[in-house]
Parts: structure tokens; sequence; C-alpha cells
């Protein structure tokens, strides 16, 4: 009977990991009405990254490995876990504040030098839409477009603003307006905005590292801890004896699962808190004057 509901306890945590997995590394996309589930779950599968079909691949047949070999159903579940969602629960997660804001700084500075040479705003935008940072490249490209169109440079920052998606961006685009009317001292006003966006960066810089500092001190606890189970396992054996029968097997589960929703939670307080952004008016020649601050 015990081994009847270990066994199906194995069953149910394998497709809650499975699931665990899904909302963990993957983004979520708006479901097809008329697509299947076993449509979508290919789908998904297709999104992955070879890397990542091969490590989830492994992760199921390292557990069914083990499994059979040690005859020890939690591990059913515990090693797919610890193989596929520990390592991305532990790896520093991409910050985006600091590469647009790396990206900001370099694309100002190089709208500055151009404007010293005597060209007006959207010049400068066009001949140096090829210089743009890969973060905002594709944005960059976008306004120097809209600016051939003849587009007024009010709207195509506008424009500009919300394909960033960014509270600096928008500070980038307002002050950018602003440069272009006031014409002969555009540059000037580019060089104090590109200093403001450097000690933004210092900023976001100094709390990034500051945030990558528990998870350091988290990796290595995690890698001692394996270290001290992996050699408790080989030479003492009967310490692990009471999670082999009973309830032990549902309690090792538990606290895996437990662990890795601790790691959740840690990389969710890494992640910086979305700020306000500045949502420019496009449709007036002022827009740099009539804007409202909107939450993300």
């Amino acid at each position: 009977m015990i081994t009847a509901i270990i066994a199906l306890a194995g069953a149910v945590g394998t497709g809650g990991i499975c699931l665990v997995i899904v909302g963990l590394l993957y983004e979520r996309q708006a479901a097809q009405p008329t697509a299947g589930v076993i449509d979508g779950l290919r789908a998904r599968w297709r999104r992955l990254a070879p890397s990542r079909q091969r490590l989830v691949l492994g992760g199921l047949v390292a557990g069914a490995v083990i499994t059979l070999v040690t005859r020890w159903l939690p591990a059913l579940v515990i090693v797919p876990l610890l193989i596929i969602v520990v390592p991305s629960l532990l790896a520093d997660p991409d910050n985006r504040e600091v590469a647009v804001l790396e990206a900001l700084d370099r694309w100002i500075r190089g709208l500055t030098a151009s404007l010293l040479t005597g060209r007006s705003v959207p010049d400068a935008i066009r001949s140096t839409r090829a210089q743009a940072p890969p973060v905002i490249a594709e944005a960059v490209l976008l306004l120097a477009a809209r600016l051939d169109e003849r587009w007024p440079l009010a709207e195509a920052m506008a424009g500009f603003a919300d394909d960033v998606d960014h509270p600096d961006a928008d500070s980038v685009a307002a002050a950018l307006i602003v440069a272009g009317q006031r014409g002969t001292s555009a540059a000037a006003t580019l060089e104090a905005l590109a200093d403001a966006v450097q000690d933004r960066l210092t900023a976001a810089r100094d709390m990034d590292n500051e945030r990558a500092k528990p998870r350091i001190v988290v990796r290595q606890i995690t890698a001692i801890t394996g270290v001290v189970i992996g050699l408790a396992v080989v030479t003492s054996p009967a310490y692990f004896a009471p999670y082999g029968h009973g309830i032990g097997p549902l309690l090792a589960i538990g606290l895996a699962l437990a662990y890795v929703f601790s790691l959740a939670k840690l990389q969710a307080a890494s992640h910086p808190a979305p700020r306000a952004r500045i949502h420019l008016e496009a449709g007036s020649d002022t827009g740099a004057h009539d804007s409202e601050l909107v939450q993300p």
C-alpha cells in the first residue's frame, strides 16, 4: 500500500515538475483556441533552444535511470528537478535595466559627436542609425525610417520611446525633442543628458552588484550542500534510510520542492521593480512639455 502511494506521489510530482519547468523557463504565450494540449506542448518544445531540449531530456532520463538503479521513487521527481530547474534559478538573470542604459549612453554620445559637426537632431539620428547598439538598434532604425517619411520629431521620438519601452528611453526622447527645438544648443543638451544617463548607469550597476551577492552565496551553499550529501550517501547510507519508507519519500520530495520554491523567490526578488514611464504626447509639437507619468 505504501509503495503504491509513493508511486502515485512520484507520478503526480513529475507532472507538477513539468508545469514548474514550463512556468519558470519559458515565456507565457497566448493559447490558440483551436490548438489542442498536445499541439501546444509540441509548439513549446520546438521553441526551446537545442541546448535546453537536451537538458530537459537528460534530466528526465537521469531521473528514470537513477530510480531504476536505486529503486528510490522520489528520484523520479528530485533528479529532473535538480538538473533542469535549479541551474536556471542559480544563474544570474538578464538585467535589461543596465543593458538599455549602456545602449542609450553610447547612442547619445554618438549623436552628440554628429551634432558637433553642424547637423540637426533628425539628420544626426539618420547618420548614426547604423551605429546604434544592438539593444536599441531596431528602435533606432524605426525612428530613422519615420523621420525619412517626414514624421514630426515629437511623434517620431514618441514612437521610439514606445519601441524601447523603458523609462530612461522616455527621458532621452523628451530631451531630444527639446534639443531639436533649441537648434544650436542641441549638442550641449545631449552632453548634459549623456552625463545624467551615465550617473544612472553607474547606480544601476551598483544595485546589480549588490543583488548578485546573495546569489553568489546561495550558489556556494548549494555546491557545498550537494557535495556533502553526495559523500554522505556513499559513506553513510543508513543516515538516509528514513527517506526510503513510510512518509520519508514524500518528505524528501517536499523538501526538494521547498528548496526550489525558495530559489524562485530569491530570483524574483533580484529583479528591479519596474519604474513609471513618461508618456509623450505624440500629437503635440511640444511633446517634451506635454507629458504624464504612467505606470508600466
